[in-house]
C-alpha cells in the first residue's frame, strides 16, 4: 500500500521511500524514515498537497511522492 491511499485519521507506518535522490534525502531529513508512523491529517483545497503528522508535526507532501512512500498499516 502507497501514501496516497492511506484515508485521514488512519495510521500507517512508513517502509520504503522510492523517490529520486533529492525528495527521498528530504523526507528522510524531516524524519520519514522506516518504521515512523505517519497520520494524514489535513487536504488542501485544490486536493495537493495533503498534510501528515509525523513525530508530532506537520508536514506537507505532494500527490506524487506520497505514490512512492510505501506504507503499511
Amino acid at each position: 500500500m502507497t501514501l496516497n491511499e492511506l484515508k485521514l485519521e488512519n495510521e500507517g507506518k512508513i517502509l520504503n521511500i522510492e523517490c529520486s535522490e533529492n525528495i527521498k534525502r528530504r523526507l528522510l531529513d524531516l524524519g520519514l524514515v522506516k518504521n515512523t508512523n505517519i497520520i494524514p491529517v489535513l487536504i488542501s483545497p485544490s486536493g495537493d498537497p495533503k498534510a501528515f503528522e509525523v513525530r508530532g508535526t506537520l508536514i506537507a507532501i505532494r500527490e506524487e511522492d506520497t505514490r512512492k512512500i510505501e506504507i503499511k498499516i
